[in-house]
């Protein structure tokens, strides 16, 4: 009977002789001649087995065996023979050369041999043995009595064509004996439960695709050297999806519509796979991770464009709407992309790589699939490694200010400054507030940051007022963000600052952006309306670029507008006599809209009594055009970029001086 080979045995199925069982035996011989039922002719001499050839019924002789002693209990070697003989354990005795000496009627039955035909075949070949070289080792290491017991599962080949699952165990009958004891239990019935429980715990009930643990160990498997080193493209591929807007058809239908719906896209999914794998060595796996989730994993994908056409097949797939008992629905997918060689590649770095890709699709837009881009995904790491360390930042010092001045347009004369907050990181070097402000804002951080910058700017202005006392004291101009309102007591914290730096309120100015001031009410409105009557200057940031509700404007507690840079920018392209320098005649034209635009905001301002700040003043002729139309106050590179704090004690002291030079000669003199 020849058989099949499930595999090599588990290393616990090895039994070494340290855990052999212990026999107890009054005669060694006669208890194992007893217990094992191997009979003895009188002319026997120590040692002889039973000739090869001896049937089944042979076991079993008709008279009791000359001089055979009989065992401690009283039973006679004949009731044993008859044990063996009549056992429902399939079983038989076999020498050390291996070959079968007796074998049980159970035995026979078991493998579908003829009564009779075992005795003298090799068990090796009765149960498949020899398929694995570890096994047969194993095996050769009992025959010999070097190793204790050896157990195998073995998946064999019945004459009638059905298979069966058989567990073996060979074992030595005694050390006296020169034969071992076959034992062999058909275990088919038990496999198959544990088939079927498993199908049930690697598949999703809803859909059934395979589930998440399913998907994972293919997905090990497939990623595992010996997997592709051997044949193949060694490379492998990922489509992971994400339904658009399922949540809603759960909420509003009800969660059994929402199944029937998981399991409509499950069977489009497996047709977009098969039609995929038709002329392809392998069909996609397509799996539910969970939720609305799905993956199709391709083991040895040819490239990007394979999985690009599997990706466009799903979304065509999916777009046709679901029709569910009389409920019409539509729905779409983001896809994530993922392809690449398997070496060098992990489980987790895939899955990890698929769902950024995923997250990037559904950021673009939603109902698109998108493939991983390396660089786009340094930049988010880069981004995650900044917010996971930016609380530490601020306690280990790397934060630091610069200062760019606010300059009257009138006479040149600084007028304030404006705190700039910069990352001295260790591994990134100087980092400008657009890369890390955002980040602050969305974990929660701006708070403690926004604490700081607060507390070290009132400190250094206070500083300058007394290093300086001829000089006209300035203002020091700080960004708060919205969220600082929200999440702490900003007026106690500004409250709590100047009195212990000992600025005074007028010195002190606040820019919100106009998004975050437009609209404000309740909380907002309240702590911006206290910061105001306790004197501290409020003023909209970036004006121009938001909705401006001009209306409002006239309500909210502010005293100063920042001109966005951009309406500055056009001020580049003059057109004296009709002609253009700096640019083409649109851009002109663009220019002149724009110093049309800014007059009209000025003089707005002015009429409800605020001041007006130009941002991002770099050239002479900007200047002059501001300062012809009525802007107060200018800030850019032509004035100074941001400065260290000692920059701006040196414009200090050269303003002192150049004010005492130009008094008139008989003022301070004797």
């Amino acid at each position: 009977m020849s058989g099949t080979s499930e595999g090599q045995a588990p290393a616990a199925d090895l039994v070494r002789p340290a855990v052999t069982e212990r026999h107890i035996e009054s005669s060694p011989r006669a208890s194992a001649e007893a217990h094992h039922g191997t009979s003895r002719s009188p002319a026997s001499t120590p040692g002889t087995s039973v000739a090869p050839g001896v049937s089944d019924a042979s076991c079993v002789p008709d008279e009791p065996l000359s001089g055979a002693a009989a065992a401690p209990d009283g039973t006679s070697p004949r009731a044993h023979q008859a044990a063996f003989a009549a056992a429902p354990l399939a079983m038989a005795v076999v020498d050390r050369e291996g070959l079968v000496v007796t074998a049980n009627a159970a035995l026979s039955t078991l493998l579908g041999a003829r009564a009779g035909t075992l005795p003298g075949k090799s068990a090796a070949d009765l149960v498949d043995l020899a398929s694995d070289a570890r096994t047969w080792h194993a095996y050769r290491e009992v025959l010999r009595g070097r190793q204790a017991r050896l157990r195998f599962t073995r998946r064999l080949k019945h004459p009638d064509g059905h298979s069966l699952w058989v567990q073996v165990t060979v074992a030595p009958l005694s050390p006296q004996e020169p034969a071992v004891l076959l034992s062999v239990t058909d275990i088919s019935a038990r496999r198959e439960l544990q088939a079927r429980l498993r199908h049930l715990q690697m598949h999703d009930p809803v859909t059934r695709l395979p589930n998440r643990a399913l998907f994972f160990e293919r997905l090990s498997a497939a990623l595992e050297a010996e997997a592709y080193e051997e044949g193949g493209t060694g490379r492998i591929g990922l489509c992971y999806l994400d339904l658009d807007g399922f949540k809603a058809v759960n909420d509003t239908l009800g969660h059994r519509v929402g199944d029937r719906l998981l399991a409509a896209v499950a069977e489009r999914l497996t047709r977009c796979a098969d039609e995929a794998g038709y002329t392809r060595a392998a069909t996609p796996l397509v799996a539910r991770l969970g939720g609305d989730e799905f993956a199709l994993l391709v083991e040895d994908s040819t490239g990007t464009d394979q999985l690009a056409d599997l990706a466009e097949s799903v979304l065509k797939a999916l777009q046709a709407p679901f029709d569910l008992s009389g409920q019409r629905l539509s729905l779409s997918a983001s896809i994530g992309v993922v392809e690449r060689r398997a070496t060098g590649t992990t489980a987790t770095g895939l899955m990890q790589a698929a769902d950024t890709t995923l997250y990037w699709a559904k950021a673009d837009g939603k109902g698109r699939w998108t493939l991983f881009d390396p660089e786009r995904n340094a930049h988010r790491m880069t981004r995650q490694a900044l917010s996971s360390t930016l609380r530490a930042a601020v306690d280990r010092g790397e934060f630091a200010l610069e200062y760019q001045p606010l300059v009257g347009m009138e006479d040149g004369g600084v007028r304030g400054v404006e705190a700039l907050v910069r990352w001295h990181h260790p591994q990134f070097g100087t980092l400008t507030p657009n890369r890390f402000i955002g980040l602050a804002e969305e974990d929660g951080s701006i708070v403690q940051l926004g604490r700081w910058v607060l507390a070290t700017a009132c400190r250094q202005a206070r500083r300058w007022q007394l290093d300086h006392p001829d000089a006209s004291p300035i203002f020091v101009s700080v960004n708060v963000a919205v969220r600082q309102v929200w999440d702490s007591d900003l007026v106690a914290d500004v409250a709590s600052i100047l009195a212990e730096t000992g600025l005074a309120p007028r010195l002190l100015q606040l820019e919100l952006t106009e998004s975050a001031v437009m609209g404000s009410a309740g909380r907002p409105l309240q702590a911006l309306q206290s910061l105001s009557d306790m004197g501290v200057r409020i003023a909209i940031d970036d004006f121009g670029t938001g909705y401006s509700n001009l209306a409002y404007l006239s309500r909210l507690p502010v005293s100063v507008l920042k001109l966005d840079g951009s309406f500055v920018r056009g001020f580049q392209y003059e057109a004296p006599d009709g002609g253009a320098q700096g640019g083409d005649g649109a851009a002109a034209q663009a220019g002149a809209a724009d110093e049309v635009i800014v007059e009209a905001l000025i003089q707005l301002a002015h009429r409800l009594g605020l001041t007006v700040t130009a941002e991002c003043v770099e050239t002479a002729s900007q200047a002059s055009r501001l300062r012809g139309i009525g802007c107060d106050t200018g800030q850019g590179w032509l004035y100074s970029r941001p400065v260290a704090p000692d920059r701006i004690s040196a414009l200090l002291t050269q303003a002192c001086a150049q004010a005492w030079v130009s008094r008139p000669q008989a003022v301070g003199r004797p």
